[in-house]
């Protein structure tokens, strides 16, 4: 099985992370994973996004240019990404802040109020764990555990304050998704 995602937001939410982290984990779990990521002209408040490509074979390239998902955490990135989701493919959108419905008819939408549920784990910063708790229990592209498990490994260290705060909104974004 290959997934392959892009995630995509303005600089500060953290796409960039759970990109690293969805990589991390699936290396893991001893699958194959590329890692590319794309920062705007600013950091924070630029945009950023990501490809990631689990699988349990080789990648023949890290490029995704049709990707099966698309986590979207700002409308930007919902406008710029929706188009390029394969058909049958999946948005992953943050409800807390893109209000608009993707347009496409052969693709299936998630909405997750992330920043919502990242509050109730303790931090609205974690809005970006949320979704990818969503991600990884639609896709099953890697398992919850192996993304608890390196959490710690991806984290800054300023950010360790925050591991169990994001643990808590990756199982929450997990438990989201039906």
């Amino acid at each position: 099985m290959t997934t392959k995602v892009i995630m995509a937001g303005f600089g500060g939410q953290g796409v960039v992370l759970i990109g690293t982290l969805l990589a991390h984990a699936g290396m893991k779990q001893g699958k194959h994973t590329t890692f590319f990521p794309s920062y705007g002209a600013e950091m924070r408040g630029g945009t950023a996004n990501c490809s990631v490509i689990v699988s349990d074979g080789e990648i023949a390239s890290p490029v995704v240019g049709r990707p099966d998902c698309v986590i979207a955490m700002s409308v930007a990135s919902l406008d710029k990404f929706e188009p390029v989701v394969r058909p049958g493919g999946t948005v992953f959108v943050n409800s807390s802040l893109i209000e608009k419905r993707v347009k496409r008819q052969d693709i299936s939408e998630i909405r997750i109020p992330a920043n919502e549920i990242a509050e109730q784990a303790g931090s609205s910063r974690a809005a970006n764990m949320v979704m990818l708790g969503g991600l990884i229990k639609n896709t099953r592209a890697i398992t919850l555990d192996s993304a608890l498990e390196s959490l710690g490994n991806v984290l800054s260290e300023r950010a360790m304050a925050l591991l169990d705060v994001n643990r808590k909104a990756l199982a929450k974004g997990f438990e989201q998704v039906a």
